[in-house]
């Protein structure tokens, strides 16, 4: 199958942090068929491959890539019955809204999050109660070991608290071409969040009314990427909340500066374990919304959100070393502090500081 591939392309206007140098060579894919080939051009010339979906979770190096970019734009949506198939390239907001448009229950709390279908089982996306873990049933992807598409059910993908196969032991095996979810027709949404059922109140809300209420909150805290939101690129939610053990549970309460009748953040995380905020111990650990460090005497490029902490924000012209040094300074403060060390959500892409 034909396909193309440039040379030197800018990747910074293709991710959401609006940073980063450029790709040695540069493919789009917009069918399955053409994985292959790229991947074997990729081969002959010995160069290593990134796979780049929607670019919201990535901070690619200054120096750009070195190898070969495949942009995965595959789209379409197959229904049958309460399963969807869905193209990897698909936006995944807009795959959101329209299951809430068809009334499918299950994925409505994942509404707003920035990127593509394809990356939604890589990271096993997950917010305000919900993961995709629950509904996928089946992940179509080309093995560059076995060289063939094969087909992953749930149980193959190793799922876990912002983990699966792809993005552990296996990264960089897989290249994702579609998508399956089991979804619910006429199904209640599912509203565990403590802050969405505080905002909700006890009626029983609509798959709409969850949405809209979800991107309300979101919006607030400057986490929907969409045309005259926020004035700033990011990557969302740079880093991931704890799993605490039960050593950095007691640590916790001990060195926890709360006010009188406070209590520690804590939600359920994985297999009985426990969770704490991230952006509770950026704060405590002295940095505050907005928070720049100084360049020079005046604020630099890169700092937090003015709306949440746990965003690292580009406010224009941040380099990624800026943004990883920044990155080394939160999580040494937390450390610390609390005994804790937080890990980052985003993929580095390229040589070092962030490959």
């Amino acid at each position: 199958m034909k396909i193309a591939v440039k040379a030197n392309v800018a990747l910074a206007p293709l991710t959401t942090f609006e940073i980063g140098g450029a790709a040695r060579h540069f493919c789009a894919i917009t069918e399955e068929g053409q994985i292959p080939p790229a991947l074997e051009f990729a081969e002959r010339q010995q160069l290593p491959v990134f796979v780049l979906g929607g670019g919201s979770n990535v901070l690619v190096s200054d120096a750009g890539f070195p190898g070969l970019v495949l942009a995965i734009r595959i789209v379409g949506r197959q229904r049958s019955g309460s399963e969807v198939e869905v193209g990897a390239g698909e936006n995944w907001d807009g795959f959101v809204a329209w299951c809430v448009q068809q009334d499918l229950a299950g994925l409505e709390c994942l509404s707003g999050i920035p990127g593509s279908t394809g990356g939604t089982p890589i990271q096993n996306v997950g917010a305000y109660g919900q993961e995709v873990a629950e509904t996928i049933t089946a992940v179509r992807a080309w093995d560059r070991q076995a060289r063939e598409f094969v087909e992953l059910g749930r149980g193959d993908c190793r799922f876990a608290y912002r983990f699966s196969r792809f993005n552990g032991s296996d990264g960089g095996r897989y290249v994702v071409s579609s998508v399956r979810f089991a979804l619910r027709p006429g199904g209640a949404p599912a509203v565990r969040y403590p802050d969405l059922q505080k905002r909700l109140g006890a009626a029983q809300p609509s798959l709409a009314q969850v949405r809209d209420t979800v991107l309300a909150v979101r919006r607030g805290k400057g986490m929907v990427i969409e045309a005259g939101g926020a004035p700033w690129g990011s990557a969302g939610s740079y880093f991931k909340n704890p799993v605490l053990t039960a050593e950095q549970y007691e640590a916790l309460a001990h060195v926890a500066d709360l006010p009188r009748g406070g209590h520690l953040p804590l939600f359920a995380g994985p297999d009985g374990q426990t969770k704490t905020s991230a952006a509770w111990l950026i704060e405590k650990a002295g940095f505050a919304k907005g928070f720049r460090p100084l360049v020079n005497g005046q604020p630099g490029p890169a700092g937090l959100s003015p709306q949440h902490t746990l965003a690292l924000v580009n406010y224009g012209g941040a380099r990624a070393a800026d943004v990883f040094a920044l990155q080394e300074e939160i999580q040494a403060a937390v450390e610390a502090k609390f005994g804790i060390r937080l890990q980052p959500e985003p993929i580095f892409v390229g040589p070092p500081p962030c490959g």
